[in-house]
């Protein structure tokens, strides 16, 4: 009878274990994937200012388009730090406001032809479609995450070593969730 109620112990002290080493699996994946989010949003707010001074001499009746692109460029730079909502937030403003930029850009012929403009485009394009890319893998890992930490039973080691869900990374705005359109 002893025997059978220290396997029963030691078995769900085995189990508690696997389950807390679960929890820790998958938010060490969520901090992962917040880093590569993290990564390809610094990569873009550090492409914009050489695209704006690319742009800059090509659009000089279109500053209220370029002082967009600045100020939320400041923001999301500003909400580095902040929660996923927050950043999302800003980030969203920003792809808004590139687009517009992008958009703008059309307007001028010279600018479209223009070696660096072009380059940036690419760039910009490239670091948008790494940043789905991050946002993919994060908010699956947020999603493995959450579940792990509202199910029975993990949920009782979640609660007793305080695991708590994590944030997905969403656009709020529909017309933010488009990537920038950079063809020509």
């Amino acid at each position: 009878m002893e025997w059978v109620i220290l396997a029963l112990v030691v078995g769900a002290a085995g189990y508690a274990i696997t389950i807390y080493n679960g929890l820790v699996k998958n938010r060490q994946m969520v901090e992962e994937g917040w880093s590569g989010i993290d990564v390809q949003l610094k990569r873009r707010t550090d492409l914009i200012p050489n695209l704006l001074e690319t742009v800059k001499g090509y659009m000089t009746h279109e500053r209220e388009t370029l002082e967009a692109v600045t100020n939320a460029r400041a923001a999301a730079t500003s909400a580095a730090n902040g929660t996923p909502e927050q950043r999302a937030a800003a980030e969203g403003q920003l792809s808004s406001a590139l687009g517009r930029l992008i958009a703008t850009a059309e307007a001028y012929p010279d600018l479209k032809a223009n070696t660096n403009f072009l380059e940036f485009q690419t760039a910009l394009q490239t670091v948008e479609d790494e940043i789905q890319m991050s946002r993919r893998y994060y908010n699956g890992a947020v999603r493995n995450l959450n579940v792990q930490v509202e199910s029975f039973p993990s949920n009782l080691i979640a609660n007793a070593f305080k695991f708590i869900k994590a944030q997905y990374f969403e656009l709020e705005n529909e017309a933010d969730r488009q990537v920038p359109s950079v063809k020509f």
